[in-house]
């Protein structure tokens, strides 16, 4: 059982366990020592990159960081503000041991996290992330004292985030025809304010960029993908031909149509999956989501001849079985989408780039995918809780579990999981019967509060 990392590494309110400087220390100079490990006799400090969001906590946590590390033999360079998944790509390609993110990805300011990439770009596994753990909350290692440094983490001299957008650029195919396209990009104030908008203007586009202004607290707020219905009106409104929306770290996508409607992630996977079979790129003829994707998806995908594989939900896990099934394709109906021919993790503009470069080569529209598109009702809610035990075993949640999906029977599908960030249960019913699936869903979600939630002994 993991007891600092979570399905998307240390998450939490920031200044407050696991989040306190003492603790985020002590994360650091763990991850040192670890790497350190790694490389018995190499005499040489092992290099971590460390990048951050717009938070006004990123600061302090990257310090903390940084200052735990160096007290543990270690190099630390900062980025700066950068996505995610630009961290990914940098401890691969620039010779880092690790890479470092601070960020709580579309959660509020008020939290923040620490994602950490090995140096091949992919998240630690979770022997590692357990080993880290244990040196942290138990004592191993003798770590330095976990004592809160003020001095900043020495930046590069080398552009590292230019470095990230020219990788970007050059995986867009010479001939791409950007020119006219009207986009409104959402940048959810976090980090892909500066390079997203940059990106699509150097290719042709024409761009208005929108929430594009952090002050270290309107992260997410009210925009972002997560809150995508300003960029709807706004796309709408100006007669632009799409709007894009990415998460406040910007491993994640959505798309919007002219029409203002939403094009999910499940929507992206599919029009991705069936451009790559039509190009002879598509080994296996497969793609790996979760199982909250909507069974629209497997089943188009089915009559095209692609194989959807399901995971539990995370994209660590996502990836995990695209790289046991050598998969080039994954992704999750929020948009956090993997193609890893050109990548080790989601990244929204990348995956942006990707779906525009399709709607390019085929004159299509996002209004026209979504015409063609009859989703299952699906409904997901969240309870509060105040303990996790295994639903399905639990006596009067795990058979009201049952009755539900005797009554959904072939025609729908119920999931019961636990976030793996918050005190959250969460309930996804979907079926052919939408009053159905919502009075379902409702009826489980009672039950849940009623014998774990929030309050409750």
């Amino acid at each position: 059982m993991k007891r600092l990392f979570g399905t998307d590494g240390i998450r939490g309110a920031a200044g407050v366990f696991p989040l306190d400087p003492p603790t985020v220390t002590r994360v650091g100079a763990a991850l040192a020592r670890t790497l350190a490990a790694e490389s018995p006799g190499s005499g040489r400090a092992p290099r971590i990159l460390i990048g951050r969001d717009t938070r006004e906590s990123g600061d302090w946590i990257e310090r903390s960081i940084a200052s735990g590390a160096g007290r543990a033999g270690a190099q630390c360079v900062g980025a700066g503000v950068i996505p995610t998944p630009g961290v990914a790509y940098l401890a691969r390609t620039a010779g880092f041991a690790a890479g470092v993110m601070i960020s709580a990805s579309h959660n509020p300011y008020r939290d923040n996290g620490i994602k950490v990439f090995s140096s091949t770009g992919y998240k630690l596994p979770d022997h590692e992330e357990a080993a880290i753990e244990a040196m942290v909350l138990d004592g191993g290692g003798s770590l330095p004292e976990a004592e809160y440094s003020p001095a900043p983490a020495p930046v590069s001299p080398v552009d590292l985030v230019d470095r990230y957008v020219a990788f970007l650029r050059e995986s867009v195919p010479v001939g791409t025809r950007m020119g006219g396209l009207r986009m409104v990009i959402d940048c959810a104030n976090g980090a892909s304010s500066e390079i997203a908008p940059r990106i699509f203007r150097e290719l042709g586009a024409e761009v208005e960029a929108v929430y594009c202004t952090p002050d270290g607290r309107n992260i997410n707020s009210g925009c972002g993908s997560l809150h995508p219905d300003g960029l709807a009106a706004r796309v709408k409104g100006s007669g632009a031909d799409l709007g894009v929306a990415f998460d406040g770290d910007a491993d994640r996508c959505l798309f919007v149509s002219a029409d203002g409607r939403l094009a999910d992630g499940d929507l992206l996977i599919y029009q991705a999956a069936s451009w790559l079979r039509k190009q002879g790129r598509l080994p296996g003829d497969l793609v790996v989501a979760t199982v909250m994707s909507n069974l629209w998806l497997e089943r188009s995908l089915a009559e095209i001849g692609i194989q959807l594989v399901r995971t539990r939900v995370g994209d660590k896990y996502v990836l995990e079985e695209m790289v046991r099934a050598g998969a080039v394709l994954g992704g999750e109906q929020s948009g956090h989408i993997i193609f890893t021919d050109r990548a080790t993790t989601g990244d929204g503009i990348l995956t942006a780039l990707r779906l525009v470069e399709i709607l390019r080569a085929t004159d299509e529209t996002v209004a026209g995918w979504l015409s063609r598109v009859t989703a299952f009702p699906q409904i997901l809610l969240n309870v509060k809780v105040s303990s996790r035990p295994d639903m399905e075993a639990h006596p009067e949640i795990g058979a009201e579990a049952a009755r539900v999906r005797a009554e959904l029977g072939d025609a729908g599908r119920l999931v019961l999981r636990y976030s793996g960030t918050e005190p959250l249960a969460r309930v996804m019913i979907e079926g052919t019967d939408a009053a159905q699936v919502e009075t379902l869903a409702r009826r489980l979600a009672r039950m849940i509060e009623a014998e774990i939630g929030e309050g409750k002994a």
